[in-house]
């Protein structure tokens, strides 16, 4: 008999061979407890019986968490996550075990960039500190407490201290990551000039209308030459999401082994486009057992061998805080 905690067990257990099975079975526990979700597929007149691979399951549209409480299973929220969307009409993701979401995203960056108690966590989020209910700044916050690390810590338009402190720490031997929200470290690259080093930059996207959105490769060799590092990294990660992917060296997004995209036709959201063609990002999130692990995005992107890119938003759609960049 499944439940949420044997689902949220087997996340751990995926991998690129047995991929589809769970996905499966989740797709069955979330069509039969999600009365949204399930609504959703039979007013698509699809037949769950019908659905024996992973490109048939239905992606909900992402607009359905700003207009629904979209919850697998009963339970009350230990947290709810509040979108940036700008229309005052935001997503809500209701959490039912933050534990496991701590679990979930430490796992994930430490995959791709070592351990977090021997880190110092930078968060340069003002306008996500600011609001108070954003699951990026808990993520960071878990990192920050995770590294144990006096040097750690978020700071808001405090430029001066926070370019002495990463002066220091760069001389050190302590690994230095620095995430911020793009419009802040523009803001912040005009007042530093650092020596080169080896401090891990990684920009979660958002301009919040501070000025224009630029290409991602404009944005890294900026940023690149004002901190003076090679190591320029993003993450693509949003509320309605558990699970994070990061951009890695090789100019590609990469997931966890639970999580996975697909990339279909802007306007057919039931067929998929080939690789290295435009279309919309869908992905499937095996860490969203007790929301939706099947979403459809407004996120335009292209899907590699590698990995996969962020093109950016489909048009007439809400700007999200999270990834409004090119690729």
């Amino acid at each position: 008999m499944q439940s949420l905690n044997s689902l949220k067990s087997n996340v751990f257990h995926v991998n690129e061979l047995n991929f589809q099975k769970y996905a499966l079975e989740l797709f069955i526990f979330q069509f039969n407890n999600n009365k949204i979700y399930q609504y959703y597929v039979q007013n698509l007149g699809i037949d769950p019986k019908g659905v024996t691979s992973i490109d048939k399951i239905p992606f909900l549209p992402i607009q359905f968490f700003k207009q629904h409480k979209i919850t697998t299973g009963s339970f009350s929220p230990e947290q709810i996550f509040v979108s940036s969307g700008t229309t005052g009409n935001s997503s809500r993701h209701y959490m039912e075990d933050l534990k496991y979401y701590n679990k979930i995203s430490a796992h994930i960056f430490c995959s791709y960039f070592g351990k977090l108690d021997q880190s110092v966590i930078i968060g340069l989020l003002p306008s996500y500190v600011e609001r108070g209910n954003s699951s990026l700044v808990y993520m960071v916050n878990h990192f920050i407490e995770e590294s144990k690390n006096e040097n750690s810590g978020f700071y808001l338009d405090n430029y001066d201290s926070l370019a002495k402190k990463l002066e220091k720490l760069i001389k050190g031997n302590v690994a230095v990551f620095l995430f911020g929200v793009t419009f802040a470290l523009l803001e912040f690259a005009k007042h530093v000039q650092f020596e080169k080093n080896k401090m891990v930059i990684i920009e979660t996207g958002g301009m919040k209308g501070r000025g224009r959105e630029i290409i991602r490769e404009e944005l890294h060799g900026k940023l690149s030459g004002a901190f003076n590092t090679g190591r320029i990294y993003s993450e693509y990660g949003m509320t309605e999401l558990l699970s994070q992917a990061y951009l890695q060296q090789d100019g590609f997004f990469h997931s966890p082994p639970w999580m996975r995209t697909f990339i279909r036709e802007i306007h057919d959201p039931f067929n998929y486009v080939e690789n290295g063609q435009t279309g919309v990002i869908n992905v499937i999130d095996l860490a969203n057992v007790h929301s939706c692990a099947f979403i459809e995005t407004e996120d335009l992107g292209v899907q590699y061998e590698n990995g996969f890119k962020v093109m950016g938003r489909m048009d007439n759609t809400d700007l999200r805080g999270c990834n409004l960049l090119f690729s």
